[in-house]
């Protein structure tokens, strides 16, 4: 076995994949950075409002892309065998699920804004210019949660153009909104975090319109209609249920970790949470690139095995161990390089230019682990069927060292970075047993079924 692949066809389907997944994943971030950058220009409180308000939308995220990345994985072990008919019914599964999650989290958020902000920090000025966010980003929830699964399905047949798409659209919209309703511009009031939330929600009705008139209306690989939506299959419903279910309780476990991760920021001085947030987009730009690469990665994983072409597989696991150690190593540089220049785009503080320089050197050595263990797990090992392993390697994590080294800590009156640092020292120990996991090629699992007739 080489360790490094002499196929052509595996470089040329994943960066085929991989270029528009980054730049889709690029522009998302643009768009998130470009409320971050702009609400900066207000102060540390309405920074840190956004940041906490925000919170919910992670948690509504980690669903969604549970549900998205089950999907994902099945539907592109059918498109493997060519059964398009199986994957129009996954996709719609998909999106039902998707949609009611969006519904029942915007309801929550709608009714117990206050509540919930106050769980997440005892700062009083940042609950109440946080609300004043969430009760319009809210409301956006829904339609997120639709145009990303309609996205997703296009990528299961190896169409990812869609999503570059539909986010730079969203990306103008989204920019030119926030000029107008922050800063109060065209005769608008300014209307500070809050005229942010409406540009998002305005933004995500835009997205969901153009993937729902391109996924329903012209595309022609999948094929899927309206109609679609409301049929059944059992027993693909039963496979996705089995399968999907490691998968998505996996990214509650991170969503559980992500409040945690918040809320103990959140009771460290405003400093931090403006630090917190910083931090967070660079990181964030990173991941654009990286976890754009390993999703194209789990695409092909998930194709070939489902067309059962094990050997080869073993030799692509191979090469993107290798592909991600060099970016790891990369990022870091980037990091390093970048960290400075960074900080200086926000208006914030001496105090929290302080703990932000202190979370990037964290963040330099974690973000290495980050780039090879997360993303060949996510594109080697969930994708390529063994869904339960990833679930159960971050629950012992979470709850076994995160948080209770964070909590600690916290509790102990540590400086922020340290705090900060038990909070990503995962990042760097599951390198071990992801090594161990990954080259035991024991993940190699089919989850198709031949000769499927439900309708």
């Amino acid at each position: 076995m080489q360790l490094i692949t002499r196929d052509r066809t595996f470089y040329k389907s994943l960066f085929a994949l991989a270029l528009p997944i980054v730049l889709q994943n690029f522009i998302s971030f643009a768009v998130n950075f470009a409320d971050n950058l702009m609400v900066g220009r207000l102060g540390d409180i309405a920074v840190s409002a956004v940041y906490m308000g925000n919170q919910f939308q992670t948690v509504l995220q980690m669903f969604v892309l549970g549900i998205d990345a089950a999907m994902l994985i099945i539907a592109a072990q059918y498109w493997g065998i060519s059964d398009t008919k199986s994957v129009r019914r996954i996709a719609a599964m998909g999106i039902r699920w998707s949609v009611l999650v969006g519904a029942v989290i915007s309801a929550v958020v709608l009714a117990f804004p206050r509540f919930l902000l106050r769980l997440l920090t005892s700062d009083s000025a940042v609950v109440e210019e946080g609300v004043n966010y969430v009760i319009f980003v809210a409301l956006s929830y829904v339609f997120f949660c639709a145009s990303q699964l309609l996205i997703s399905a296009m990528k299961s047949v190896e169409n990812a153009k869609l999503g570059f798409y539909v986010s730079l659209i969203a990306l103008f919209v989204n920019i030119f909104l926030n000029w107008v309703l922050i800063f109060g511009k065209f005769g608008f009031p300014a209307l500070g975090v809050k005229g942010a939330a409406i540009a998002t929600l305005i933004s995500r009705i835009v997205e969901f319109l153009i993937a729902a008139v391109y996924t329903f209306g012209i595309d022609r690989k999948l094929q899927m209609k309206p109609q679609d939506l409301f049929k059944t299959a059992p027993t693909l419903r039963r496979d996705f249920l089995r399968n999907g279910a490691p998968v998505v309780a996996g990214q509650m476990v991170w969503a559980v970790n992500m409040i945690a991760y918040s809320t103990i920021m959140g009771h460290l001085s405003p400093a931090a949470i403006t630090a917190s947030s910083v931090v967070a987009q660079l990181e964030n730009l990173l991941r654009v690139g990286v976890f754009g690469l390993s999703a194209a990665l789990g695409i092909v994983t998930s194709k070939t095995v489902g067309a059962g072409r094990f050997r080869e597989m073993k030799e692509y696991a191979k090469t993107a161990e290798v592909i991600f150690l060099g970016v790891g190593l990369l990022s870091s540089l980037v990091i390093v390089l970048l960290k400075n220049p960074f900080i200086g785009f926000y208006d914030i503080s001496d105090e929290a230019v302080t703990v932000t320089r202190q979370f990037f050197n964290v963040l330099t050595f974690t973000f290495i682990g980050t780039c090879w263990q997360a993303t060949c797990l996510g594109g080697l090992v969930k994708s390529g069927g063994d869904t339960g392993f990833v679930f159960k390697m971050d629950s012992i994590f979470v709850f076994g060292v995160l948080l209770p080294a964070g909590i600690l800590f916290l509790l102990l009156g540590a400086p922020a970075w340290v705090v900060f640092l038990c909070l990503k020292c995962d990042q760097i120990l599951k390198c071990i047993v992801a090594f161990v996991k990954i080259n035991s090629f024991n993940w190699m699992k089919k989850l198709t079924r031949e000769n499927l007739q439900e309708e």
